[in-house]
């Protein structure tokens, strides 16, 4: 802890700035810094948390395992982003338990190992998961029309589907109207009068028989239930409503359309949770993979100052190298996320030509064979010299690039990473294959989406970008990205480029 503590000024000047909680533990499990996020979002004072236990913001149900799972990670002394889908909590000074999303960063300091925690408190997220999936609910089990209006005004604010079809009302045009002008039988003074119990709160729900009539004229015994609710900060009525002409005929009829209509909302909803999570996942992304580097960055350079002698040069070469290895780092995921930039708004213009395929693969093997591991070795295809291919030379080096150095990173030392091709007489192609982790079966139908770590991959340095952008860019230009894999047995993957004339882009 008094390791820790020389360096307080710096952990201040880093750590006051960043809106996420930061807590620092020793290899004791002891906590040595805190930043003021952190002790907001747990409820202690300052420094009011150093010398605990870390257990003493966890939850106690998960204390047993937690001491074998820091001691393994301080051990591997590798990064590590929460895997995303786990419910993880933290426990505030009051006994509180809240929702939580974390990333732990090891490093040492004057010999000493500590881990840095970056807390983010995402009570709020789970808030609006609950309301959505609340609407969803409503929607999902309903086999009857519904409509959505306005406590006050008395507007209509949104419709399902089997309640337009019924009515014969797009729902821009139920958008204009209230329940007043689908009761011919009620006027507005009547109708006000029928809800009063549930705007005095002296009923929950109020159920009823009426008319409705439809755009085109028709009318139809109705039986209403309404309910008031909450749609976000505004205060509505939900009404459920069931056609009771011909009921048992009606319902069947209702079921259909209601699961139309649920599959549609489920739809809409899988893909908002979709959009949230790449968003989430982004920001957690830029947060972890931007702040560690650029945190060792001016830990150099501040450092840097400090070695004025000339028999410190060594010392001021070490912090050189170091900033330098981690602004090429930091370019490197930039130029991810300027190739996703550039595939969204359809901007990349590929260039075909013909080129030796032995050109390529001799700037990716040479590339790569300075991330080698110890005793790791690239073998080189054989009889490729003569093979002229006709494709985006920069595409190619790119997608084989990725798809090399992910297979150097994700494999052990002393092993072989495997360059293949096979020259048929339709297509051309080229395997990477590694002696890695590989892929669990569960995760392998995500591997291609962005953003996307295996769980078993979170504590090894990535963006998640590379297969998608090289798949994405494969397949503009006819080309396929595929893959077999085995959970720690190693992964094949497979470049399959057609023969036939390619288009120029």
């Amino acid at each position: 802890m008094r390791v820790f503590q020389k360096n307080s000024n710096i952990f201040n000047l880093l750590s006051e700035g960043v809106s996420e909680g930061i807590i620092v533990v020793n290899s004791e499990q002891l906590i040595v810094a805190t930043n003021s996020s952190a002790e907001e979002m747990f409820g202690y004072e300052k420094d009011e948390l150093v010398g605990k236990n870390l257990d003493t913001i966890i939850p106690k149900r998960y204390h047993q395992a937690h001491h074998s799972h820091v001691k393994n990670f301080i051990s591997r002394s590798e990064k590590r982003q929460m895997a995303k889908g786990l419910d993880l909590s933290g426990v505030a000074k009051d006994g509180k338990e809240f929702p939580v999303e974390a990333g732990l960063n090891p490093f040492k300091l004057y010999g000493n190992t500590f881990v840095m925690a970056l807390v983010i408190d995402i009570s709020e997220r789970k808030a609006r998961e609950e309301e959505l999936s609340h609407w969803a609910k409503i929607f999902d089990e309903s086999l009857n029309e519904i409509f959505v209006f306005d406590r006050h005004s008395l507007k209509f604010i949104n419709a399902n589907q089997g309640a337009q079809d019924n009515i014969g009302y797009t729902l821009d045009e139920l958008l204009r109207l209230t329940p007043i002008d689908i009761k011919p039988d009620i006027d507005e003074i009547r109708f006000r009068k029928l809800i009063s119990p549930l705007l005095k709160k002296t009923k929950k729900k109020i159920q009823f028989e009426t008319i409705h009539q439809r755009k085109d004229g028709s009318r139809y015994p109705v039986e209403v239930h309404l309910q008031p609710s909450n749609f976000g900060h505004q205060e509505v009525f939900i009404a459920i409503i069931l056609d009771i002409t011909e009921r048992h005929d009606y319902t069947e009829k209702l079921e259909r359309t209601v699961r139309k209509r649920t599959e549609q909302l489920t739809q809409a909803l899988a893909k908002e949770k979709e959009l949230s999570e790449l968003k989430t996942r982004f920001l957690s992304l830029v947060s972890h993979e931007f702040k560690t580097p650029l945190s060792s960055i001016l830990t150099s350079i501040t450092l840097l100052g400090k070695y004025t002698q000339t028999e410190q040069q060594e010392k001021r070469d070490k912090h050189v190298t170091t900033i330098r290895n981690k602004v090429k780092y930091l370019d490197t995921i930039l130029n991810d996320f300027l190739s996703v930039e550039r595939l969204e708004s359809g901007k990349v213009n590929y260039k075909v030509e013909c080129f030796p395929l032995s050109k390529v693969i001799n700037e990716v093997v040479y590339d790569s064979n300075m991330l080698l591991k110890a005793g790791q070795k690239i073998q080189y295809p054989e009889n490729i010299d003569d093979l002229i291919i006709t494709f985006d030379e920069k595409i190619l080096q790119l997608a084989l690039s990725n798809l090399v150095h992910n297979a150097i990173k994700y494999s052990p030392e002393n092993s072989i990473i495997d360059l293949q091709v096979e020259n048929k007489e339709d297509a051309l192609i080229l395997k990477v294959i590694d002696e890695g982790i590989g892929i669990p079966e569960a995760e392998q139908k995500h591997i291609f989406n962005r953003y996307y770590r295996a769980v078993n991959a979170l504590l090894i340095q990535g963006t998640g970008i590379g297969l998608n952008t090289a798949k994405q860019h494969l397949e503009n230009l006819g080309a396929t990205l595929e893959f077999d894999s085995k959970e720690n047995n190693g992964s094949t993957f497979i470049v399959c480029i057609c023969k036939e004339p390619t288009t120029s882009y």
